[in-house]
């Protein structure tokens, strides 16, 4: 309930933000590359210190603080008039989104049983796209083209509910400790994995979610060209606003979390993150072909349809390659590849489309999504490895470790 509140607040800002800064604040696409980059890139070095936080003082601690602080953000975009300002505002509300993801995912993670973490991921994230699917089309309806003021205020109103409603949330979930290759007697991950952790970068960026990590940036990157270009796009293109584009994204997405949420498992991460990048791919290159309101429901319901599968078996990947003991800093290295990618792709994307306009801007998108695909089969999953049934033995550890 409360990422559910969250979210709503995240779904209110996906098509208030740019349209505010290519309206009042006339910027253009570069401008909207950077307000992702600036909004992720708060969030990747946050993350770290989020992880460590969560452990030491709880995961309900940094979801309270990390929605008030998006709360803050949200609602003192009202006020201003300058990109500048902007730009610091997405900062802050890039540290607190980081916070309520970090605590909200660790606390699913604590919750599931470690052979259902995909499956648990999966309901997690109804939570995440009802919010993302509906705060758009509340966000329009609101707006009316001109309201800038109060729908910013409404949004940040949503994190402040999300903020009360955890309170009522478990602080941290003891699970049982796993008796399985990737963690020892004493509850640590297994070598490689727990002498990585304890060297170099990886103090800072946990082992096991890198490979997962970084196939999941690129497919963030299709996400982001979506997220980004589509409210302009659809209205020069057949459609009042972009809120049904959104809500049809998110309800394909929630109805295969929901009544498929054992599919990421059954189908192994292989199988189902190749599903996902070849529809956002698909997606994506629909809009740059077809740009009119068909072309449009088509490619929002192949966006809709790669987010389900794109997150919840690397998700499991990751969390299954960490011990109990440091699941939070794994949980946060992983998701701090959200804005990896939503960072570089606002910038490489968002500068590619200031050069050619969206429509040819969205085979950035494309080109993002096949290199996610080349590394998952190549790299994180080859053909008949132990990561690609979603067994987690000891080849796969030294796989996500190396």
């Amino acid at each position: 309930m409360s990422a559910f509140a969250f979210f709503m607040y995240i779904g209110t800002l996906v098509p208030l933000v740019p349209l505010f800064i290519e309206g009042p604040l006339k910027g253009g696409e570069l401008a909207l590359g950077l307000n992702a980059a600036v909004f992720a890139l708060a969030a990747v070095f946050a993350r770290p210190l989020l992880g460590r936080l969560a452990d030491r003082y709880g995961r309900r601690s940094i979801i309270i603080g990390g929605a008030l602080m998006a709360a803050a953000g949200g609602m003192l975009m009202s006020q201003i008039d300058s990109l500048g300002f902007l730009m610091a505002l997405r900062v802050l509300t890039g540290v607190g989104e980081a916070a309520v993801f970090v605590g909200s995912a660790t606390l699913i993670a604590d919750l599931s049983p470690r052979e259902r973490r995909a499956e648990g991921a999966s309901y997690f994230s109804v939570a995440v796209f009802s919010g993302i699917g509906v705060g758009p089309v509340f966000s329009e309806w609101l707006l009316d083209d001109v309201n800038f003021e109060r729908t910013f205020i409404a949004a940040g109103g949503f994190a402040i509910l999300a903020a009360v409603i955890a309170i009522f949330a478990p602080a941290r979930v003891e699970s049982p400790e796993d008796s399985e290759s990737t963690v020892d007697s004493g509850g640590h991950a297994a070598p490689p994995v727990r002498a990585l952790a304890e060297s170099g970068i990886f103090k800072i960026i946990h082992p096991a979610a890198i490979l997962p990590g970084v196939v999941l940036a690129f497919g963030v990157g299709g996400l982001t060209t979506f997220f980004l270009f589509i409210p302009e796009y659809s209205r020069d293109n057949g459609f009042a606003n972009s809120g049904l584009l959104f809500l049809t994204y998110a309800l394909v997405s929630l109805v295969i979390r929901i009544f498929g949420a054992k599919l990421p498992e059954r189908l192994g991460p292989r199988r189902s993150v190749t599903i996902a990048l070849v529809s956002m791919a698909g997606g994506l290159a629909v809009f740059a072909a077809a740009p009119n309101v068909v072309g449009l429901w088509i490619g929002a319901f192949l966006i809709g349809l790669g987010a389900a599968f794109n997150y919840p078996s690397l998700m499991a990947l990751t969390v299954n390659n960490a011990s109990d003991a440091d699941r939070a800093s794994a949980i946060s290295s992983f998701t701090m590849f959200f804005e990896i990618g939503s960072a570089g792709s606002g910038l490489l994307i968002g500068g590619f489309a200031q050069i050619v306009g969206k429509q040819v801007g969205f085979l950035g998108g494309v080109v993002s999504c096949l290199i996610g695909l080349w590394l998952l089969r190549t790299k994180l999953a080859p053909a008949g490895s132990d990561v690609g049934s979603n067994r987690t033995e000891r080849k796969s550890d030294i796989q996500l470790a190396g």
